[in-house]
């Protein structure tokens, strides 16, 4: 027997056993079996939802989903949710790359007290001020306006922004900035030419969660909008159920089409918003 000694592979860590895999398979079907049942609902006629509700589709049935896609209320619907969630992200992209930039690479007086104050601003959620918000969105003239939830959104989004892009903009280098300014870059040139590619990844991560937030909020939408002609989707789904409550399948097919933009969209951009959270928590 040789006198080499054979060296194991010693356990990483980073391996999941099969509990490990067992509990994220239970936590991946406990998230995806209702948004599959209510898809797959709207394939189905009331009278098979009552038979056997947990059954698949015998014979699919196209119908609730055309019928929808027919409707122009629906389409109003979806107009409304895009400019919305388009105006709200563009808002928040915006103006908290703006802000991180000053907090990361300035230093001025009660710099530290400010960033605190976004940092507080995770702790706020929207259901806290609901009340005083409408108020103030109800003296401003902003009562069933999509401006009314469009601003407020912008506000409340900036916390996450500035705590996800303040890394980025910190990991730039010292030294790209002065060679900027050796070749006559300004500060404003030297942002957009520079930091803003560099930090494109937590850009684009702030950008989807804000889109898909916006997307999916209800709260605001229901205390400010009041005509039909102004309802986002969300709003539009609880106004379809009242008036179809009786027709189960449409109401899941009106559903399934309300929440699929969103779902799509982070669908495909998962992985960025995992690398940009990623490289928010490293910076």
């Amino acid at each position: 027997m040789s006198a080499a000694t054979t060296v194991s592979r010693k356990p990483t860590g980073r391996d999941g056993g099969p509990v490990t895999y067992f509990v994220a398979l239970l936590f991946v079907g406990v998230c995806v079996a209702p948004v599959l049942y209510i898809v797959l609902g709207g394939f189905r006629t009331n009278a098979q939802i009552t038979t056997d509700p947990a059954a698949l589709p015998d014979p699919w049935v196209s119908a609730n989903y055309l019928g929808v896609l027919k409707s122009s209320v629906f389409w109003g619907e979806f107009a409304n949710s895009l400019i919305v969630a388009l105006a709200s992200t563009a808002g928040i992209v915006a103006l908290g790359l703006m802000v991180s930039f000053v907090i990361a690479r300035y230093d001025f007086r009660f710099k530290g007290a400010m960033y605190s104050l976004f940092a507080a601003g995770l702790m706020f959620p929207m259901v806290i001020a609901i009340t005083p918000l409408y108020l103030v969105i109800k003296d401003l003239g902003l009562v069933d306006n999509l401006l009314g939830v469009i601003v407020p959104q912008i506000a409340f989004g900036l916390p996450t922004t500035v705590i996800i892009l303040v890394p980025f903009l910190r990991a730039v280098p010292d030294e790209i900035e002065e060679a900027a300014a050796l070749d006559g870059l300004s500060r404003l040139g030297f942002f957009f030419r520079m930091v803003v590619p560099l930090s494109l990844p937590g850009v684009v991560t702030v950008g989807i969660l804000a889109f898909v937030g916006s997307w999916n909020n209800y709260l605001l939408p229901l205390y400010v909008l009041n005509s039909q002609a102004n309802f986002t989707l969300p709003l539009g789904v609880q106004v379809f159920s009242s008036q179809y409550s009786t027709d189960t399948a449409k109401v899941l097919a009106f559903t399934s089409l309300a929440m699929l933009p969103a779902l799509v969209f982070f669908s495909v951009f998962e992985k960025r918003i995992v690398g940009g959270l990623t490289g928010a928590v490293k910076g």
